[in-house]
């Protein structure tokens, strides 16, 4: 069985290490990932990484967040991946930063890639990886998703992101449900304890 794993994110530098992005940050931390030999097509970069028993397609969409959809909708018709099969990884500020959570379905929080996908697939019952950033003290919520974390969650990202790969990793080798129980509303730090 095919599975697609969506990592969403905008392109080009200016964005590489906003909170946005940090789904595009936690591909680069998978022990795998320099083995990845990524292609172009489908407005976006994607690669195939096979385990014993099942075939991973992961995808970059490069058509900035707000055309997601676009990229995800080409692939997973290209190779016939039905949409419970798709999990979309993504930042979240609905969750404090350091916290992530697995969820099926449901509402899509104001976030213009979900947004995105979940016109161009029809549904919005794909299942998501969400990465927690947390919401701005003050200011404009697009200004603070684009916006580079702070020097106190920078010092902690690496680990924070390691924490993320754990969570998806088990997710290709255990399946959603068990990865979903594992890792609910789970805060890194928590992890060390």
């Amino acid at each position: 069985m095919d599975y697609l794993i969506v990592a969403l994110g905008n392109p080009g530098t200016e964005y590489s290490k906003t909170r946005h992005n940090v789904a595009w940050m936690l591909l680069e931390t998978l022990s795998f990932f320099d083995r990845l030999g990524w292609k172009k097509k489908f407005k976006a970069e994607y690669c195939e990484y096979k385990t014993a028993e099942k075939k991973f397609f992961f995808l970059r969409p490069l058509t900035y967040m707000n055309l997601s959809g676009q990229s995800v909708q080409e692939l997973m018709t290209f190779y016939k991946i039905e949409l419970k099969n798709i999990l979309v990884v993504h930042d979240e500020v609905d969750l404090e930063f350091g916290t992530i959570a697995f969820k099926s379905g449901g509402g899509l929080a104001g976030h213009n890639g979900l947004k995105s996908i979940a016109e161009l697939t029809g549904s919005k019952e794909f299942k998501r990886l969400r990465i927690g950033i947390g919401r701005p003290q003050s200011g404009e919520m697009s200004s603070y998703v684009l916006s580079q974390f702070s020097s106190g969650e920078r010092a902690e990202l690496n680990t924070y992101l390691e924490f993320c790969s754990k969570a998806l990793t088990d997710y290709m080798q255990d399946g959603f449900e068990k990865a979903s129980t594992n890792y609910s509303r789970k805060n890194f730090k928590q992890a060390r304890e």
